[in-house]
């Protein structure tokens, strides 16, 4: 309980942090904010209390979930402390936005995908929102990309997820129905490889797409502190957690594989002593 209930805050503080921090932030968004947070706490609480996962993945098989939180939690509090930073200065807030744009002008080369998040704004968007843009996008792409090779590193050199002891695939995969039909380490590798081209994918996707609706979608709304925060760390988010989900998958397939080499291999040697 004492765990689930931790997660449960962990949550709702993740969730407030940006009207928490921010000034001048409406009472109609704070309360909103609040109800989202209460309700994601709950959601979290009950899926962490329960014996068995009902919806979150790899729940037995640390650190995937913490990287993930780690690494969501981080941008939304970098870009929150940079968007205060611009009403109260600090130390604090001046080197994160040096280090922000120093990442977005790094990042921002043709064909990037922090280029395309630029290119979605419109013609007439100020220089300033243009460098809070770039600077978020910079900022929320790089730790993307270190949580993913952080995973990338645990699976490699250290074992994930064996190295927690059994792996147990249908408790950390509560989604996955083994009896959809086909082979099981088949449609493992199936998913892996969608959630990698995915997850490869979405970075640029996304906003070409917005670009292309831009007559049904304002981009000049990302103005709006937590609208830009939100956005930025999702784009980032969402594609670095689907990589992560495919590698572990892949991961899961080729240990399911190797055992059953080897679970053949010693059912063909007892053939032979039998003969």
């Amino acid at each position: 309980m004492v765990n689930a209930l931790a997660r449960a805050v962990l949550v709702a503080l993740l969730i407030a942090t940006p009207s928490l921090l921010l000034p001048s932030v409406s009472s109609d968004t704070a309360q909103l904010v609040m109800v989202l947070a209460i309700l994601a706490s709950l959601m979290t609480f009950i899926e962490y209390y329960g014996r068995y996962p009902s919806i979150v993945e790899f729940r037995f098989a640390p650190p995937f979930n913490r990287l993930k939180f780690v690494g969501l939690f981080l941008t939304v509090l970098l870009l929150t402390l940079i968007l205060r930073g611009e009403a109260y200065p600090s130390e604090l807030t001046i080197f994160l936005t040096t280090l922000g744009n120093g990442l977005g002008q790094a990042i921002d080369f043709p064909y990037s995908p922090v280029r395309l998040v630029v290119l979605m704004l419109p013609a007439d968007a100020s220089p300033e929102l243009v460098t809070s843009v770039r600077t978020a996008a910079g900022l929320s792409y790089t730790i993307s990309i270190v949580m993913m090779f952080v995973f990338i590193t645990c699976v490699r050199f250290q074992g994930w997820p064996i190295r927690n002891g059994a792996f147990n695939v249908w408790v950390n995969l509560p989604l996955f129905d083994p009896t959809g039909g086909g082979d099981v380490l088949h449609r493992l590798k199936r998913d892996a490889g969608l959630n990698i081209v995915l997850g490869s994918l979405l970075p640029f996707l996304i906003p070409a797409a917005i670009k292309a609706a831009s007559d049904l979608i304002d981009p000049i709304s990302i103005a709006h502190s937590q609208t830009l925060i939100w956005t930025m760390t999702a784009w980032a988010f969402l594609p670095a957690s689907m990589l992560m989900r495919g590698i572990a998958m892949s991961r899961i397939a080729e240990m399911i594989e190797e055992k059953r080499r080897r679970a053949y291999a010693r059912a063909e040697s007892e053939a032979l002593q039998q003969a």
